[in-house]
């Protein structure tokens, strides 16, 4: 079997136009479409998350110690 891959993106979410394939007229093809995860902006918002985290008044008491201990606990499942 061979394989194609191509990336395009969706202009109009009714319609799908592939061009230039590397196939013959009349040949038979199976279609599979994937959408691709949008990870560039969670990842932005992700770090935007742990920046504004990090900054609250909170977050600057806590000790190593207590780090420590709520991992153990996590893990132990307490």
């Amino acid at each position: 079997m061979q394989a194609y891959r191509t990336k395009i993106k969706i202009k109009n979410p009714g319609e799908l136009v592939l061009s230039d394939l590397p196939f013959r007229s009349g040949q038979v093809v199976e279609v599979l479409v994937l959408a691709e995860e949008e990870r560039e902006n969670a990842v932005k918002e992700l770090q935007a998350l742990f920046k504004e985290t990090q900054s609250l008044p909170q977050a600057k008491t806590i000790t190593d110690e207590e780090i420590r201990a709520e991992i153990e606990a996590y893990r132990s499942g307490k």
